[in-house]
């Protein structure tokens, strides 16, 4: 009977606990009604920006926690709330302490806050929209034909800037891989270095002066050819186409000194080695220099200086028309014995007579032997005299393989009729023949009236300078200078005239018109001849 009444009882006791629970609820609501009633309206604000407290930490062997898509969209506590639209700020947060010792937000708290304003309403209840922004304008538009040449000339101005640019890049490595061979090449410069050195390969007739110094050649006679090589300095701060000397002053036309600056390699040209050579050591040594040369690669020339000349006066030039040609092959330098003196003249003109046999023998050694293919001949003056009489014996010597360049004679002291007949014959075998000749030169002037009046080949007269058939005659008043009162070295003492002479023995380029723009062609009644424009330098 027990056991019925309790099988009986059992599921009205789990009734009446439903009943039980459901009433409490009920209760709890009615107290809490008030309550509810005080509290600030959800908004979609304080929906979105609503944070719950932090999970906690997974244990080791215990599943991570999931999280919805929902909830994933849900900003976390330390980010900034958004602010509602119309600009207005989000309602406060009501802080309230947490169970667990970390604090939380929740809308429920002892006090409420008044209710702020409403805020505006959203579009969206899940996260605001960002403010509309107003199209752009459409851009105009072109008509096609227009359109397509301005793309056309778009793409050629790119192309042509690509195309300077590429250029550029490629001038730039050039000049840079030549500034690297340069330097490879030249030897490092030492920076206290204050003058050059230019050798200079000589031979001579003149008798040898007692010295205890060095090695030293006077104005006698010496009846010998005598070989050596003589190491010329150059300072750097030498000027084209100046020769630095110290200042000397003398009597005028005997060279007696009254006063000498001393010698400076750092300010004047000097004479810093002379050692006399025989024959085969002379070649050996040229040899090595042409083996060096570049610019004028395999290349000598042989310069026969005038009336009134020393031989160091001589080697000075030497030095001095090699250095400003920029010249390096090897230059060589007959000196035949001049006295050295104006007062001088008719024993000068004696011994370019006696100097023949001499000079022979050294052209000789020069074109035979000295391994160079293209020499080039320079004469000044009275040295013409001596020049052409031994090319025109000598004229079937010159070996194959070598070639006489060219034969430059400036302001030559010669006869004219003589000049005219030697100078036919050296026209036949040399490459080049070309005749320097100024009105303005008063040694050639006083040469004349030395000579009875006869005119001298360097020389032009009212009517007009010599013009030979197969010879470029320069008339060179315009830019001749009065060296030493005399304007008789022009050809090295003028830059333009010096120009010429470099252009001739680097390329022989003829007509001279064509070597220079200040040379001009001019026609005559005996024939062609060119002359140097007034007061310009040679421009290419």
């Amino acid at each position: 009977m027990y056991s019925l009444a309790r099988r009986w009882l059992q599921p009205r006791r789990s009734v009446a606990a439903i009943a039980a629970i459901m009433a409490c609820g009920l209760v709890a609501a009615c107290t809490q009604a008030p309550k509810l009633a005080k509290a600030p309206a959800e908004t979609d604000s304080t929906k979105t920006a609503s944070v719950r407290p932090a999970p906690a930490p997974a244990t080791a062997g215990s599943p991570a926690p999931t999280t919805s898509p929902a909830e994933e969209e849900t900003p976390v506590a330390s980010e900034a709330p958004e602010e509602p639209a119309g600009g207005a700020a989000p309602p406060p947060y009501p802080q309230t302490s947490d169970p667990e010792g970390g604090s939380g937000r929740s809308y429920e708290t002892a006090e409420p806050a008044p209710a702020p304003p409403p805020p505006a309403p959203r579009a969206s209840a899940a996260r605001p929209s960002p403010p509309a922004v107003a199209p752009e304008p459409p851009m105009p538009t072109a008509a096609p034909g227009a359109a397509a040449n301005a793309s056309a000339e778009a793409a050629a101005k790119a192309a042509a800037a690509r195309r300077a640019e590429e250029e550029a890049r490629a001038a730039m490595a050039q000049r840079y891989d030549n500034a690297k061979k340069s330097a490879a090449a030249a030897p490092a410069e030492d920076p206290a270095k204050t003058y050059d050195v230019v050798p200079v390969f000589y031979g001579t007739d003149r008798a040898v002066e007692a010295d205890p110094k060095r090695l030293q050649f006077g104005a006698e006679r010496g009846h010998q050819l005598q070989l050596g090589r003589a190491l010329v300095t150059v300072p750097l701060i030498h000027k084209v186409p100046h020769i630095e000397r110290p200042v000397v002053i003398e009597i005028p036309y005997f060279k007696v000194k009254v006063y000498e600056e001393k010698e400076d390699p750092q300010k004047h040209f000097t004479v810093q080695e002379i050692k006399g050579l025989t024959e085969a050591q002379m070649l050996a040594l040229v040899k090595q220099r042409l083996a060096t040369s570049s610019t004028f690669k395999d290349h000598a020339f042989v310069f026969v200086h005038g009336f009134n000349t020393s031989f160091d006066n001589a080697l000075y030039r030497t030095a001095q028309i090699a250095y400003d040609l920029r010249f390096d092959g090897v230059p060589f330098l007959y000196s035949w014995p001049s006295g050295g003196k104006v007062a001088s003249y008719t024993y000068d003109h004696g011994s370019v007579e006696q100097a023949e046999p001499r000079l022979a023998e050294f052209l000789d050694m020069v074109i035979q032997k000295s391994g160079a293919k293209s020499i080039s001949l320079i004469a000044h003056s009275m040295g013409n005299e001596l020049l052409l009489r031994v090319l025109e014996r000598m004229k079937t010597k010159v070996p194959r393989g070598v070639v006489i360049s060219q034969v430059i004679l400036a302001a030559p002291d010669v006869d004219r009729d003589k000049f005219n007949i030697l100078a036919r014959e050296v026209i036949k075998f040399a490459k080049g023949v070309t005749l320097y000749a100024a009105s303005n030169d008063r040694a050639l002037s006083y040469s004349a009236r030395f000579w009875g009046g006869v005119p001298r080949a360097g020389d032009v007269p009212a009517s007009g300078p010599l013009i030979i058939p197969g010879l470029d005659t320069i008339d060179v008043t315009a830019v001749s200078t009065d060296a030493l009162g005399l304007n008789h070295s022009g050809y090295a003492e003028n830059p333009a005239l010096l120009n010429d002479v470099k252009a001739l023995v680097a390329s022989g380029l003829r007509p001279p018109d064509k070597r220079f723009k200040s040379i001009l062609a001019v026609d005559s009644a005996a024939g062609k001849y060119w002359r140097f424009q007034a007061e310009t330098a040679a421009v290419p």
